[in-house]
């Protein structure tokens, strides 16, 4: 649909999404169906600890408009309307949670071939502003990220990032938190199918002078089971086996243990998601 640069969310998150994607610590079943009118329903169950939570949600979509609505159990009632090319090039999303009507946002995502433009503004009295600009092609990208308070007259956030994208690999770096972290990671898949990977994430605080290193991977075992694991510097070790146990349905198994406090006990995660 569009070219060009891409989100600067998309900066880096080929790596971040193999480090933490699908790493869980709760028990989760989640079941859609979709039809032919291009109607989709979903329901989800999650729990964790002693709590139990979950939703029931419904997509709809009609040429360039999307149609989303989400009830959780707590009664809350979100709902996303996201119309692609109301002007041309453009995405709008609009969002209302019901009953806390302060949460309401509005984003308007401008796309070109060498220049990604996003806009989202709180819909209340006070409004938080979020803005994003992201320059280059599909290859290379130079990106920045700015939240400002209108109460206040402050900046919330400001964010810069470079990111190098290839069919086989993509690196980024990212400066973040004001300046104060800063964020290098890189990634490689190791078949052309793109189904197993290796990565490597640095990350540096400076008011703290605190560095984690992580290193991490999937591999696929075959056309229906992927493993992925990963370990940082301070330890912590990181686990995924899924499996498809019937097309389109996954099964999958997350652990995290403490190799530097074997006394402490490991977390476990456990989800199935069923699609008839």
């Amino acid at each position: 649909m569009f070219s060009g640069p891409g989100l600067f969310s998309d900066i880096g998150k080929r790596a971040k999404d193999l480090l933490n994607k699908d790493y869980i610590s709760d028990q989760k079943f989640s079941i859609s169906s979709y039809s032919d009118s291009g109607v989709a329903f979903s329901s989800t169950a999650v729990k964790k600890g002693g709590l139990s939570t979950g939703d029931v949600a419904a997509l709809y979509k009609y040429k360039n408009t999307v149609v989303d609505v989400k009830v959780d159990t707590d009664s809350n009632i979100s709902t996303t309307f996201t119309i692609i090319d109301i002007v041309p090039s453009t995405k709008t999303i609009a969002s209302l949670k019901v009953p806390d009507y302060s949460s309401g946002k509005l984003e308007v995502q401008y796309f070109h071939n060498h220049a990604t433009f996003t806009t989202a503004l709180g819909l209340n009295k006070s409004p938080l502003v979020d803005f994003t600009a992201t320059l280059g092609t599909p290859g290379i990208a130079f990106g920045v990220e700015a939240g400002y308070d209108t109460t206040s007259g402050t900046f919330t956030k400001y964010t810069a990032g470079v990111g190098v994208s290839k069919p086989e690999s993509s690196a980024s770096i990212v400066l973040g938190d004001k300046g104060d972290t800063i964020k290098a990671s890189y990634l490689h898949h190791l078949d052309q199918q793109k189904k197993s990977a290796a990565v490597a994430e640095i990350s540096r605080r400076f008011s703290t002078n605190d560095s984690t290193f992580t290193v991490g991977g999937s591999y696929a075992v075959d056309n229906l089971t992927v493993v992925k694991a990963k370990l940082n510097n301070h330890g912590k070790l990181g686990a995924v086996l899924q499996h498809e146990v019937i097309p389109k349905s996954v099964l999958t198994i997350a652990s995290e243990f403490d190799t530097m406090n074997l006394d402490k006990t490991p977390r476990f995660g456990l989800a199935l998601a069923l699609k008839p």
